[in-house]
């Protein structure tokens, strides 16, 4: 099986059924499909291939499933930017997968201004402006239907590691409807018409609920933004179902004075992801919304691996602690911990989180070493730490390689650093996560300056908000003359500045 012929099937069973929703414009499966066939054959007419990689820069509109419908129609490999990400990080993401084409909307044209020049395998960018519909219409909706094996390429995302340079993880057709199929797997069943609507851009999280909705004959509504107060005002009017929330946007919808006046009777699933969650936030939520809060542990490497519903969440078992648990093993994964020579410890230990799923990557793109660090055996080394106790819970204690993640998106430490020492002013800075009651953490840095230098927090601010995007910039700053500790061999010690900021916690990732 393939995404392209599945989604076809959708299209043709559930042609007069609504299919995608924005505001108020409204799609049908057939016009959807429609729609991302002249796309397909817009972007074959430039010359590119199946197995081409085509970039994506754009909001949640109705214009996201033309790309998300023509990509798989094309039998072409999806790679989204995401718009928080600087210049530099779109020409790095698009140059490692060798993109042939851009699709961006025009919002976001000045982000990618000139990198047509600058990256040799990129030759066409198509501009979603006042221009777009027309040559859409122009192109014909005949099926190219080229051959597509389950194992071809269908999607790389990127993900971040300690080197500050974000990584490929690309998935196959096989693996993106394996991970797809487990992320709903212990949902209540979807239903023909059931709505889900996506907050996050499906270009992250939520995306990987796009695919088995549309394949269910359920109507996806894309949100543009995470504004509380206008996603309660959609819950409540399209009836949704179903949707994906990191813990800072469930907190929100929680403490939103709104709330406890929607009708929220269609809900039936909250899926919470992307960071941890603290015991106040899920218990609020659940006091709000009722018993439909799910939970699901992964990584874009391996997912999912973990899940739980409401009443498992919720409930008080012998020797666990479910409230503070990621959840247990899915049926179709595999989770170990290991040891630092690889070894499967016992129950109880702490050690990495090792994943095997169906839904795991085939590799990060274009990078043999780091994929055979990362994938040894068949199995995905997570680099999170934790323990699994005798029932099978799983509780996340740290990160191995220091991620910080903020409101659900990564950021790394040494993106951060690279940018702050490029002040004339720091000889050295060491970034690290502080917890955050709203995002569970956000980036603290520690610079060192020359006695008598004289530079200011809202320097260093600017200075990173302008090189890597607003939500990467520190929010809390020290600046001191003496040398950050290092470790016998030279090496940054950040986690022994970042440790008395967590004492007293009982994990060293902040829940919101």
């Amino acid at each position: 099986m393939d995404v392209r012929g599945l989604m076809r099937r959708s299209a043709h069973y559930y042609a007069d059924r609504t299919a995608v929703v924005s505001g108020d414009r409204r799609l049908t499966f057939g016009e959807a499909w429609s729609r991302g066939l002249r796309l397909a054959n817009g972007l074959l007419a430039l010359g590119l291939n199946p197995g081409d990689r085509v970039a994506v820069l754009e909001d949640n509109t109705l214009e996201a499933q033309d790309m998300y419908g023509g990509a798989a129609a094309a039998g072409l490999v999806r790679v989204p930017l995401y718009a928080r990400d600087s210049r530099q990080a779109h020409a790095n993401n698009m140059g490692g997968t060798g993109c042939r084409a851009l699709v961006v909307a025009e919002r976001y044209l000045p982000d990618v201004a000139g990198l047509v020049d600058e990256l040799p395998d990129l030759d066409h960018v198509i501009v979603r402006d006042a221009t777009y519909e027309g040559w859409l219409a122009a192109q014909p909706d005949t099926d190219p239907d080229p051959r597509i094996d389950p194992d071809d390429y269908f999607i790389i995302r990127h993900t971040g590691g300690t080197t500050g340079r974000a990584k490929g993880v690309a998935n196959t057709h096989r693996t993106w409807l394996a991970s797809g199929r487990d992320w709903t797997y212990n949902f209540p069943p979807v239903q023909v018409g059931d709505v889900c609507m996506h907050v996050g851009p499906i270009s992250h999280g939520s995306g990987y609920l796009y695919l088995p909705m549309w394949l269910q004959g359920a109507v996806n509504v894309l949100q543009p933004a995470a504004d509380p107060g206008g996603c309660l005002e959609v819950m409540e009017r399209e009836g949704v179902g179903y949707m994906f929330c990191v813990p800072a946007l469930l907190g929100a919808l929680a403490q939103h004075p709104d709330a406890r006046r929607r009708d929220f009777s269609a809900l039936k699933v909250i899926l919470v992801a992307g960071a941890p969650i603290s015991d106040a936030t899920a218990l609020a939520a659940r006091d709000l919304f009722g018993p439909v809060l799910y939970q699901l542990y992964g990584q874009t490497e391996a997912l999912p691996a973990c899940a739980m519903g409401p009443q498992e969440w919720f409930s008080k078992v012998e020797g666990s602690n479910p409230l503070r648990s990621a959840g247990r093993p899915l049926p179709f994964a595999e989770l170990e911990i290991r040891g630092p020579d690889n070894e499967a410890l016992p129950v109880g230990e702490e050690g990495q989180i090792a994943i095997r799923c169906e839904g795991q990557m085939a590799g990060f793109w274009n990078d043999p070493d780091k994929t055979a660090a990362r994938l040894v055996d068949g199995w995905v080394l997570s680099g999170d730490v934790g323990i699994m106790d005798a029932n099978g819970y799983l509780y996340v204690l740290d990160r191995m390689d220091d991620m910080i993640i903020s409101g659900g998106f990564n950021i790394w430490p040494a993106e951060l650093e690279n940018a702050i020492a490029s002040h004339p002013a720091v000889r050295e800075v060491a970034v690290f996560g502080i917890p955050h009651e709203r995002w569970g953490e956000t980036p603290m840095a520690v610079c060192v300056t020359d006695p008598g230098a004289v530079v200011s927090e809202q320097e260093i601010i600017e200075l990173t908000a302008r090189a890597l995007g607003s939500y990467k910039k520190p929010t809390r700053m020290e600046f001191r003359t003496e040398e950050l500790p290092k470790s016998p061999v030279g090496k940054l010690q950040r986690k022994t500045l970042r440790e008395p900021h967590w004492a007293g916690m009982e994990r060293r990732v902040s829940g919101v």
